[in-house]
């Protein structure tokens, strides 16, 4: 009994564990805009919008389709009756109007209606212009997850040099005060390295929490839980080696690639569609019907049949300007759209150019920081050496220590820059 206790407590322990962990994901780059993509809530929320224009264009399409109502009726005339007189001097003749109850039957069917036509053809668009939509907010998370997946390496990297400073600077630091003990070097010198320490603890913090808050923000486009511990499996370097700089800047670019611009192709479709709707509506409306009654309880004298077939012409004739006002705001409204479509033209035609020169500009800063690093990092190693050896002082190997860590700083924030151009330029050309 008691070995049963322990080994229903025993899986109650794991049972809990297991729900309160998180496993470990592990993403690379393309990993995790694909993981993105499937569980993002902003993605979704585009997907289920291509959703709902399909059903308005179904819903649109069903007001052309036969339509079929049954009616069922009671009347009840609380006994009233009418008087029949055929002759003077004669008795008039009671006739009662008796309950009656009538099952109705009726199917009707659109033959024409212009607005119903081009309102099918608006909704078509419309669905069109959600799906293209869909692909917008699709490519605004692509770029959204590469830039925080740079940041998130970056801030691993930046996080990965100070630890290595800081053991660095604590080891001469070490050496110092026993230099000091021996009276080869003066208090100040650790006193020195002693405030570098504390720089370099602030900035280790600084930089912990600046990971906390890439990877949380990662965590958030990735559509995972905050608390679910994430792993990055690309490393700079990697992904450095495949930027592909000179078959960027040689790809030609295409403004009916361009998301933007084809969701301005669909507005312009779409406002030329509101222009024919408006002149369809001095168009007459023909629809056809069968109704079918059947008398439950008749009336004493009944004469109408149980099956009637018949047409219904509608013919617009006067509406007081009406009609005449609201083409001509649908006119103005197209007219608009294709000014926006001119404007968006030139604006994209000038940003791919800007896009082209930050590129251009970021990759010769990086190739410069990178070498100002390798620079800086030997000036650094070199005062060390010559510390230790007694000819240079502590300030020297201070501020040439810290020249290195600016050059790194420099260079990694070169990393950021260069992706941001990189994204912007793909995102143009709708190749992200």
């Amino acid at each position: 009994m008691r070995l049963k206790t322990n080994l229903m407590i025993l899986l109650a322990v794991l049972a809990l564990v297991r729900t309160n962990g998180q496993d470990k994901l592990s993403f690379s780059l393309g990993d995790a805009i694909q993981h993105a993509i499937e569980y993002n809530k902003t993605v979704k929320n585009a997907g289920l919008a291509i959703d709902e224009s399909r059903k308005i264009y179904n819903e649109t399409l069903s007001a052309g389709l036969p339509q079929a109502n049954v009616t069922l009726d009671y009347s009840n005339f609380l006994g009233a009756e009418i008087e029949l007189s055929f002759a003077e001097g004669m008795p008039a003749q009671k006739i009662p109007f008796n309950p009656t109850s009538n099952l109705n039957l009726t199917v009707s069917q659109l033959i024409f209606n212009g607005a119903y036509i081009i309102g099918l053809q608006s909704a078509r668009l419309y669905k069109e212009l959600t799906e293209t939509s869909y692909h917008k907010t699709e490519q605004n998370i692509r770029e959204q997850v590469t830039k925080s997946y740079y940041n998130a390496l970056v801030s691993d990297l930046s996080i990965g040099i100070l630890l290595k400073n800081l053991d660095n600077t604590k080891a001469i630091f070490e050496k110092t005060k026993a230099m000091v003990s021996a009276g080869m070097a003066e208090k100040l010198d650790t006193d020195q390295f002693e405030v570098q320490l504390t720089s370099l603890g602030n900035a280790l913090k600084s930089a912990e929490r600046q990971k906390e808050l890439s990877y949380n923000l990662l965590r958030f486009q990735l559509g995972v839980p905050v608390d679910t511990p994430v792993e990055l499996t690309d490393s700079i370097n990697g992904l450095m080696e495949a930027f592909g700089y000179e078959l960027l800047m040689g790809s030609d670019f295409s403004l009916r690639d361009n998301v933007d611009f084809q969701l301005m192709l669909t507005q312009e479709k779409l406002s030329a569609s509101q222009v024919t709707m408006q002149k369809m509506n001095y168009l007459p409306t023909i629809t056809g019907f069968y109704s079918y009654t059947n008398k439950i309880l008749k009336p004493e004298f009944d004469i109408q049949p149980k099956n009637v077939v018949g047409l219904n012409l509608s013919i617009p004739i006067f509406s007081s300007g009406q009609r005449n006002a609201q083409l001509s705001q649908a006119r103005i409204q197209y007219e608009t759209t294709l000014n926006n479509k001119e404007l968006l033209t030139d604006q994209l035609l000038l940003q791919v150019k800007q896009a082209r020169f930050n590129l251009a500009t970021e990759m010769e800063q990086h190739e410069n920081r990178k070498k100002n690093v390798d620079v800086a990092y030997r000036i650094y190693k070199n005062y060390q050496l010559k510390y230790e050896q007694g000819v240079a002082s502590s300030l020297d190997l201070t501020i040439s220590n810290n020249n290195y860590l600016q050059a790194e700083t420099e260079y990694l924030m070169s990393i950021i820059s260069l992706i941001n151009a990189k994204v912007e330029l793909k995102k143009l050309m709708n190749i992200l």
